[in-house]
This record gives structure tokens, sequence and C-alpha cells, in this order.
């Protein structure tokens, strides 16, 4: 129902006010909510604190002005292993096997590539070869200048395709 229709109805401009007073007061405890992280990774939402046994870190989200309640846990004894498990070391293996494999993926994307690199070197090693055994035959050699004429290679301009050609084997033909 509008705020119109109440006003018309004998209810005045105060229903308008009070009806927004109520709505404002209702969603004042969907506010104050608190979300954590618990042991499987898990994100929890609630309008209770977490567990105790959720550290600090793990808490993402506090109502405004709470703090965690103070863990009322008893002592560890004095009879207690040192090396008892704790829930954190299951998240502790996933954490550590999804670096491994992080790892793993970074190594064998670096070989890849090296692979990749690898065959343009042997590709270009086998091209310069044969420009290389075509400016040594002594054959007429015409290339398309940038005016797009034919232009015979003299002397010169054979010496330095040559010159070229050994650069590139010395560098990818090791």
């Amino acid at each position: 129902m509008s705020l119109r229709r109440l006003s018309s109805r004998g209810l005045g401009p105060l229903a308008g006010t009070g009806l927004a007073a109520l709505l404002l007061f209702a969603a004042l405890p969907a506010d104050a909510q608190w979300r954590w992280r618990d042991a499987s990774g898990r994100v929890t939402a609630s309008d209770l604190p977490p567990p105790h046994e959720i550290p600090d870190k793990d808490i993402l989200q506090r109502p405004a002005g709470a703090r965690t309640p103070a863990p009322t846990r008893p002592a560890p004894s004095a009879q207690a292993p040192a090396s008892a498990p704790s829930a954190a070391a299951p998240v502790d293996k996933e954490l550590e096997a999804r670096k491994r494999a992080a790892e793993q993926q970074q190594k064998d994307k670096a070989k890849a590539e090296e692979q990749r690199l690898a065959a343009a070197r042997a590709d270009n090693c086998a091209r310069a070869r044969a420009h290389l055994a075509t400016m040594e035959s002594g054959q007429r050699i015409a290339r398309i200048n940038s005016k797009g004429e034919r232009e015979v290679l003299d002397d010169k301009a054979r010496a330095e395709e040559t010159r070229r050609a050994r650069e590139v084997i010395a560098s990818d033909c090791r």
C-alpha cells in the first residue's frame, strides 16, 4: 500500500513516517552479521559470533564495534602431547598441494615456451643455411625494392646478405 493511500484513509502523514521507522529497525539486525572461514575453507555467515576454534585471521566480517569473545577453552594440560594434530593441518596440506601444483604448472609452461623457442631457432637456422648456400652459389639473385621494381643484387649487396646469414647461423645454430 502506498503512502498516498495511507494518508487518504485518514491515517495522516505520521503513518508513512512510522512505516519508514519500522522498516529501518527491521533492517538493523540484518546489518549485524558475522562472516568467517571455517577449517574446511567454507565461508559461513551468521548473526552469532563464530566458534572459539576460528582464529581472528579467518573472521572476514564483524558487526560494527563487536569483538570476538574471549576463548573459554581450558588450558592445555601438561599430559597432552606437544605434537597433537591441529585442525589447520588438513588446510595446510591442501595449501601445500595447491602450491606444488602451481609450481609444476609454471615449470611445464616454461618448458613448453623453451621448446617453442628451440623449434623457432632450429627453423631460423635451417632457413639461414639455405640462404647462405644460395648466396654462395654464384647465381644471379634479384629482389623487389620498395618501389616495386626488380633489382639484381650486386657484389656489395650479396656480401651483406652473406654476412647477415652467417650472423643468424652463429646465433641460432648452436
